[in-house]
């Protein structure tokens, strides 16, 4: 069963807010319902060509980002998931076993993404 405390969160912070910084975004880490690992992106200079809000579907970043978006969306994936995530999930017999899962909103519902300068 997915699951996700606030120290998994306080370990991975350090790498995500790297992520963050590295790409010059601004965005916050939060645990939802103690199985989700989600990022909000408040702002930044990438362009997600999106309107105001957007769920990023992270099992299929490559097919649906390009450039420096998908360059960071992956490395941020990857500072979400951590040394320790694993996935030994089988949908075939219907059986889901993953260390947690993770979202990435790109504003949120009530406060749009602001694409700033580089």
């Amino acid at each position: 069963m997915a699951y996700v405390s606030q120290e998994t969160k306080a370990k991975l912070s350090p790498t995500i807010k790297a992520v963050l910084k590295k790409y010059n975004m601004k965005g916050t880490i939060a645990v939802k319902h103690h199985f989700s690992l989600v990022v909000n992106l408040q702002s930044g200079p990438i362009d997600f060509d999106h309107n105001d809000f957007t769920s990023v579907n992270v099992y299929h970043i490559d097919a649906h980002y390009t450039g420096v978006a998908k360059a960071f969306l992956t490395e941020l994936l990857a500072a979400m998931k951590g040394p320790d995530w694993f996935d030994k999930s089988d949908s075939q017999s219907d059986y889901f076993h993953v260390s947690h899962y993770t979202d990435i909103n790109v504003g949120k519902w009530n406060k749009p993404y602001v694409q700033v300068a580089a």
